[in-house]
């Protein structure tokens, strides 16, 4: 009966979450980073972001927010700044010790804690995420679908996203692609500081509409 609307879903969804952001961003600088692990926790982390969005979206939440200037300026400004923050730091990578160069490749000095709480708070935090979800459950999804069957629709948005970010972080912690962004060390972490840095900037500078 609902199979059409979770078609429609689903296609609006895979549109949305094949376009660059700063989840991909994140997600690869974790997995060229430090290792398969860590991308597959980030990748989880942001697959878990978006039940944040759908719970507040199923409860009304989301509306508020978005009626509310005040509200909409603060996650935007909270989430900027985060994105700031690790953008700003991988711009101050420094050049790696050669001799190390492969030792750190291996190393993958990261928790999977740390990796997961990084993909969840970068989408957690995404007010355009906000928009996207609200627009979804409030003109594509029939606000008289039944509650259980939109939560349904939420929790595959979820497992689709974590999938997807998966299948992004096995691409690009495979040995053979680590190693080539390895040998640009540092200028690597540079460019995809500028990048969340970048889109952070523009984050900031985005309204309401």
């Amino acid at each position: 009966m609902y199979w059409t609307e979770f078609l429609t879903v689903a296609l609006i969804h895979l549109l949305a979450v094949a376009s660059p952001g700063p989840d991909f961003a994140i997600v690869v600088r974790e997995s060229v980073g430090y290792g398969r692990r860590a991308g597959l926790f980030t990748a989880f982390g942001v697959g878990s972001g978006i039940l944040v969005h759908v719970t507040y979206s199923l409860l009304g939440i989301g509306l508020i927010v978005s009626q509310s200037i005040v509200l909409f300026n603060a996650l935007k400004w909270l989430a900027a700044a985060y994105l700031l923050y690790i953008g700003i730091k991988a711009l101050r990578a420094r050049p790696a010790d050669p001799a190390s160069a492969e030792l750190n490749l291996a190393a993958g000095e990261r928790s999977g804690r740390g990796a997961f709480v990084t993909g969840f708070i970068t989408n957690g935090l995404n007010p355009k995420a906000t928009l996207f979800f609200l627009s979804l459950f409030t003109v594509v999804i029939n606000p008289h679908t039944p509650v259980l069957v939109q939560a349904g629709y939420g929790l595959y948005l979820a497992l689709a996203t974590a999938f997807w970010f998966c299948l992004v972080a096995w691409l690009f912690s495979q040995q053979r692609v680590r190693a080539g962004f390895a040998r640009m060390g540092h200028w690597f972490d540079r460019l995809m500081g500028a990048v969340l840095v970048g889109i952070g900037v523009k984050l900031a500078l985005s309204e309401m509409r």
